[in-house]
């Protein structure tokens, strides 16, 4: 079966007028072109769809019962191509983004506000994970930008954009080191540790950073999040090394932040997004704000 566009809008444009004539007219079509189509379109479905006379062209049953259902098809085919356009021209569109906790609740809030105030039919969604589950998710696709941490850019993925960021020392504020204007390392390593798991990109940095002294670490408890861990060094379990944007702290005020010197802690930021993959218009738009706003 061979239907095109030019067939259909052929036939509802001859339903409503109730003449070949009058139809042609209104597609500025010629008459006889108007007449080929009905004709190709009546072939390829393999029956009659008007009742014919020399002063009249109407619906037959077949024809009434298909009016409905092709209007429907150009009525849909309308809503998608208006779909389209609204995407293309950015007056909506949904960015999907995989980002580091930290990002996503320091960074990212901010930056969307101002997107928004240009492109107000932008939505989001934001997946909060640790950095191996941005990567997966961006390999995917089931995001299309990825906020991750460390030093390699993962296979299959682009490199946007780099930033460095900052850790600081997190302690309760009667603790030893609570009033000191900054901590060395060997100032840490007096002390027990609240630290985040081996799966995030944190513990990696902090390992590498502590990795360097003389003798181990002790590591107190372990957390996924960093507002666990924040938690965990409130009660006193131990002190913590997060990165500078950590607004978990601010959720606990018997906590203080302090930073770090000899060697100084920090961890390189990564924008991300899929090797050979173009991102949408709304994605692209927002990648670019991003990357300027960092």
């Amino acid at each position: 079966m061979n239907v095109n566009l030019d067939q259909i809008r052929a036939f509802l444009a001859v339903a409503h007028a109730e003449s070949f004539t009058r139809a042609a007219e209104a597609l500025h079509l010629t008459q006889p072109t108007l007449t080929v189509r009905i004709r190709r379109l009546e072939e390829a479905l393999g029956i009659r769809l008007f009742d014919r006379t020399t002063r009249s062209v109407v619906l037959n049953r077949t024809g009434a019962e298909l009016l409905p259902v092709f209007e429907r098809m150009i009525d849909d085919l309308a809503s998608v191509v208006e779909d389209a356009r609204d995407l293309a021209e950015m007056r909506r569109g949904v960015v999907r983004i995989a980002a580091l906790p930290s990002v996503a609740a320091a960074v990212l809030p901010g930056v969307i506000e101002q997107f928004r105030q240009v492109y107000p039919g932008a939505s989001f969604i934001v997946q909060d994970l640790v950095a191996d589950r941005v990567v997966d998710r961006l390999r995917e696709g089931v995001v299309e930008i990825g906020i991750s941490g460390g030093d390699r850019v993962p296979d299959g993925l682009n490199l946007v954009f780099r930033m460095s960021e900052a850790f600081r020392a997190v302690v309760p504020r009667g603790h030893p080191l609570a009033k000191r204007e900054s901590l060395a390392r060997d100032d840490i390593l007096q002390f027990p540790l609240v630290a985040l798991t081996q799966s995030t990109s944190v513990r990696h940095v902090v390992d590498t950073w502590l990795g360097g002294a003389d003798c181990p670490p002790t590591i107190a408890c372990e957390a996924t999040y960093m507002m666990s861990v924040a938690g965990m060094v409130s009660a006193g379990l131990g002190i913590a090394l997060l990165p500078e944007t950590a607004r978990e702290v601010a959720a606990f005020p018997d906590l203080v932040s302090i930073p770090l010197s000899k060697p100084a802690l920090a961890r390189d930021i990564l924008v991300l997004t899929r090797e050979g993959r173009a991102l949408s218009p709304m994605c692209e738009a927002f990648c670019q704000h991003l990357i300027g706003t960092l």
